[in-house]
């Protein structure tokens, strides 16, 4: 396309000179990673001053399952495999392949929430609720912050395979792909923050 003029009013118009989309996008989001550090950030430092104050409740070891919690961090961790592999056959071109391993990713992902689910309704069961102390508010408000951000990013997984399926690997299309990435392997390294400070530590 030839790079010409057209006058609009007293002003001229370069069409070559127009801003990039896709650079704007990339900005804001990591804008709103940066966000969601800070609240991630804050969480951790809340249960880091609240996770020992028991009130003559259960403890940590108490009601940790270590192995159940192990599996879902691999459920997470692989997700985040799969979706590399969803890159890589976007980056072939490869439509099927990478609507395959986006589903696939979405199978973790739903597999870590559910399992996720299971905990929060166990605890609830033995009668470690939110209210029992302070250590169980911080630590629920803390992982189910995590879980809500799952969700949102399978609903959005969900809504992304659509566009894939309607407009193909389109340069919007990727676009977003490549933000969703981001945020999946921000949740990875959130997790393995959550896991460490709160599961781990609170088992030893």
């Amino acid at each position: 396309m030839s790079n010409h003029t057209i006058s609009v009013g007293q002003r001229e118009y370069h069409p070559a000179h127009e801003p990039h989309p896709e650079n704007g996008t990339s900005l804001g989001f990591w804008l709103y990673l940066m966000s969601d550090c800070l609240i991630f950030a804050a969480l951790f430092a809340t249960y880091g001053v609240l996770g020992r104050s028991y009130a003559g409740g259960p403890t940590g070891a108490e009601l940790f399952d270590l192995k159940l919690v192990a599996i879902n961090t691999a459920f997470l961790l692989l997700s985040s495999i799969t979706f590399g592999f969803a890159l890589i056959q976007r980056q072939k071109g490869n439509l099927g392949g990478t609507q395959l391993w986006l589903g696939i990713t979405f199978l973790f992902g739903l597999s870590f929430l559910a399992v996720e689910i299971y905990e929060f309704y166990h605890l609830y069961h033995l009668g470690a609720t939110i209210q029992t102390s302070a250590f169980l508010s911080s630590f629920f408000t803390l992982v189910g912050t995590h879980g809500l951000h799952v969700t949102f990013g399978l609903i959005w997984l969900i809504v992304l395979m659509i566009q894939l399926n309607k407009h193909g690997i389109t340069r919007e299309n990727t676009r977003r792909l490549m933000c969703l990435s981001m945020f999946w392997h921000f949740l990875d390294v959130v997790w393995i923050g959550v896991f460490t400070f709160v599961y781990l530590m609170g088992v030893l």
